[in-house]
C-alpha cells in the first residue's frame, strides 16, 4: 500500500499541472522585500521559488529593495537622515551610500541563485538604459535624487532572459544628464512588467493580501477584478501603505500585464503556493476580461 504522504506529494505536483502548462515561458515580474529581505531562512525560500519557477519553464524577473538595509548602512557612517512630509531626503551623500547598499544586496541575491545552479545576472536600472528617470517631488518640495521612471527601455532583459539568465534588478536610474536616482522598488517592478508585458507580478509584502476589512483577518479576497480594486480605494476599505501599492497593481493591468498577486513573504514558499494552488494564499488582481480561477471557492 503507497503511503498516503506520497501520494499527497503527488497530488501538490497534479495540482500544479495546469498552472505549469499556462504559464510555461511566460514573464514574472517579482517585487522582492520586505522580512522576506531580511530573514535569512526566509531568503533562501524566496530564492529557491524563484529557481524552481525558472526550471519549470517560467522566465522570471527579481526587482529588489533594499530601504531598511540603506537606514541601517546611513546610520552606520553616521549621516543624519533629513525627512520631507515624512519621505526621507536623498541628498548626494545618501544616495551614494544607496547605491552602495543595493549593489551588495543585488550581488548577494545573485549569488544564492547560482548556488542553487541557475545563471543570474545583477543589474541597476542604469545598465541598458533601463530606466530613465526624472526628479521626484513630494507636495511641490525637492526630496534629493529620488526619481520617477520616465522611460523603460526592456531590451537588456529580453537579452538576458533569451540566454536563459535570470535577471536581478536594483532599482537605480539616471536621468536625461546621467544623475542616479532612487526609485521606489514597487515603482521599479510595476514599470518593468509592464514594459516587457508580462504575465504576472508578484509583491512581496509583510501583509498577507487584500481584505475586504482590514479590521477582519477571515475577510482575505483571494481574487478581484480591477474595478473592484478601485472600489475598495474608493469605499475607503484600504488606507495607508496598500493604497498606492493597490493602484500600481491597477496601473500595471490597464498597461499589459495579465494578473498582479500580493502575498504574505513571510509565509515559508509563498510564491509557489499563491501561483500553483487553487486557492493561493493571498490577493490575485486581473483585468476585467480574465476568468478568475478559483470560482469554485467563491
Amino acid at each position: 500500500m503507497v503511503n498516503q504522504m506520497y501520494l499527497d506529494k503527488a497530488n501538490v505536483l497534479i495540482e500544479a499541472l495546469p498552472y505549469i502548462q499556462r504559464f510555461n515561458r511566460k514573464i514574472i515580474v517579482i517585487k522582492y522585500g520586505g522580512s522576506a529581505m531580511v530573514d535569512e531562512e526566509l531568503k533562501r525560500n524566496v530564492i529557491q521559488d524563484v529557481v524552481l519557477l525558472k526550471l519549470v519553464g517560467f522566465k522570471p524577473i527579481i526587482v529588489h529593495g533594499g530601504g531598511k538595509e540603506i537606514s541601517r548602512w546611513v546610520g552606520k557612517v553616521g549621516m543624519e537622515p533629513k525627512f520631507v512630509n515624512g519621505l526621507r531626503v536623498t541628498d548626494a551623500d545618501t544616495m551614494e551610500v544607496a547605491e552602495m547598499v543595493l549593489n551588495k544586496v543585488n550581488k548577494e541575491l545573485v549569488t544564492m541563485i547560482q548556488s542553487l545552479g541557475v545563471n543570474a545576472v545583477g543589474i541597476s536600472g542604469k545598465d541598458g538604459g533601463l530606466l530613465n528617470v526624472e526628479k521626484k517631488l513630494s507636495k511641490g518640495e525637492d526630496i534629493g535624487f529620488v526619481g520617477n521612471i520616465k522611460n523603460v527601455n526592456p531590451k537588456v532583459l529580453y537579452d538576458l532572459l533569451d540566454n536563459d539568465f535570470l535577471p536581478v534588478v536594483c532599482p537605480v536610474g539616471m536621468d536625461d544628464d546621467f544623475n542616479t536616482y532612487n526609485i521606489n522598488a514597487d515603482d521599479a517592478a510595476c514599470a518593468i512588467a509592464e514594459a516587457l508585458n508580462a504575465e504576472k507580478l508578484a509583491f512581496l509584502t509583510d501583509i498577507e493580501g487584500v481584505y475586504e476589512d482590514p479590521k477582519d483577518p477571515e475577510s482575505l479576497i483571494s481574487e478581484l477584478h480591477v474595478q473592484e480594486a478601485r472600489d475598495l480605494i474608493t469605499n475607503g476599505n484600504v488606507g495607508g501603505g496598500m493604497i498606492p501599492k493597490l493602484q500600481g497593481c491597477i496601473d500595471a493591468i490597464e498597461n499589459g500585464v495579465s494578473r498582479v498577486h500580493i502575498m504574505d513573504g513571510r509565509i515559508q514558499h509563498c510564491l509557489l503556493l499563491e501561483i500553483f494552488t487553487n486557492k493561493g494564499i493571498g490577493t490575485a488582481i486581473l483585468g476585467e476580461n480574465k476568468e478568475k480561477f478559483n470560482h469554485e471557492d467563491k
